[in-house]
């Protein structure tokens, strides 16, 4: 029986992902058109990655910038990261988008959405700072439940201190 349930939950899943369709914006109030929500008209590139899309940003740009223990300064690492989210920001100006904060899984979860509220601000404030618009702009803290790596040692911790840039 269990095994049954598994297979029809893997034949589920498989065909929702074959099923999905691609994120459009209507491009005016009278026509219909539609065209990729970051860009009008959108720009293929290479390796099938559209211009101005999440793709593009995570890849070309990078999308998280990583924070020392117990702080929320942007780091010498973290701002040429940071400049070229700005730049790539300016581009596409239709683009929102969500600054996550996170913390590694040390600290009392009150004491880690704290943190990473503060580290979201940093990254949103940097980001404004640099000459993108506020109103696009929003952050969140997901403290400690979200870890990009599970694992209780320095290594894994590294990874989870962080706050990222994710366009809508």
């Amino acid at each position: 029986m269990r095994t049954k349930v598994l297979s029809l939950f893997a034949l589920a899943l498989l065909a929702s992902a074959c099923s999905s369709t691609p994120e459009t914006t209507a491009a005016g109030n009278s026509g219909g058109n539609t065209a990729p929500a970051a860009t009008q008209p959108a720009q293929p590139m290479a390796g099938g990655i559209q211009a101005g899309s999440r793709e593009d940003f995570e890849i070309n740009v990078g999308d998280r910038v990583f924070f020392g223990t117990d702080k929320s300064d942007i780091a010498a690492e973290a701002r040429a990261t940071l400049d070229k989210q700005a730049a790539w920001l300016q581009q596409y100006p239709s683009v929102t988008a969500v600054i996550e904060g996170h913390a590694d899984e040390r600290g009392t979860r009150e004491y880690n959405l704290a943190l990473g509220e503060r580290r979201a601000n940093a990254v949103k404030n940097y980001l404004q700072a640099a000459g993108v618009n506020p109103a696009r702009l929003s952050t969140v803290s997901y403290g400690k439940e979200r870890p990009a790596v599970l694992g209780s040692n320095e290594a894994a911790w590294q990874q989870n201190r962080r706050g990222v840039t994710v366009v809508q």
